[in-house]
């Protein structure tokens, strides 16, 4: 009997010491959507390795059907290419693969690390998503909490100092950002850009530099329901 008490305790163990999260920051984990609120329409530009790309994304067609390439590096795109794109596209149906950041969370290490009367700020470590992810313990992430609306309206994810994934690969500076726009009457918060920065070499010769931008505009909301208020 005694035996089986202690199993008992040792088992609730890890419940007993779960880390408790601020109120606030629990709210806000609550109703973030790393890829932004459901339901809205969009236009994309994206500028990455001195190309840019201009997608429309209706969030009204049917799920492998919702992109449209306008504009490939400023100019209309030719047949082949809308051609390529299409391809590409027919098994893209989210608008932004953004990482499990929910799920990725180690909670016992968040930290407040400054506040004011607009903004609240935390650090939080990131847990590998699998047996195969060589690269999240070597981040960490950043949320800026807005007090008013009670969301997030920055996420970044950045490295804390050089680190090797792999054999002969070096990661110098690895960072994603991640804005979101603020809810009001007439919409919830919405991703508006990702930026995201990569400085490493491969094999001590290959230069992995890299950067991408990509900025969100002319949000509408193709839903039939009214619209749920963030706040």
């Amino acid at each position: 009997m005694r035996l089986r008490f202690w199993l008992l305790f040792l088992l609730a163990l890890p419940s007993l010491f779960a880390a408790s999260l601020p109120d606030d920051f629990e709210a806000a984990l609550k109703r973030f959507r790393a890829e932004g609120a459901p339901g809205w329409s969009f236009v994309q530009r994206t500028e990455a390795a001195g190309e840019s790309r201009l997608e429309r994304f209706d969030a009204a067609r049917p799920e492998f059907d919702r992109w449209t390439l306008l504009e490939q590096n400023g100019r209309a795109p030719t047949e082949a290419e809308v051609r390529e794109y299409r391809e590409k596209q027919s098994r893209r149906s989210s608008p932004f693969n953004a990482p499990k950041l929910t799920d990725q969370l180690d909670f016992e290490t968040l930290k407040e690390v400054g506040s004011d009367e607009a903004k609240k700020r935390y650090t939080c470590a990131l847990k590998p998503d699998g047996e195969g992810d060589t690269v999240a313990h070597f981040l960490e992430v950043k949320l800026t909490l807005d007090r008013a609306t009670g969301v997030f309206e920055e996420v970044e994810i950045v490295s804390r100092g050089p680190f090797s994934p792999a054999v002969a690969v070096k990661i110098a500076e690895m960072k994603t950002v991640m804005r979101y726009s603020l809810p009001d009457e007439e919409r919830p918060s919405l991703l508006v850009e990702v930026t995201t920065r990569l400085r490493g070499r491969a094999f001590w010769v290959k230069s992995l530099d890299a950067d991408m931008t990509v900025v969100r505009s002319e949000f509408a909301y193709a839903g039939k329901k009214p619209l749920p208020r963030d706040n």
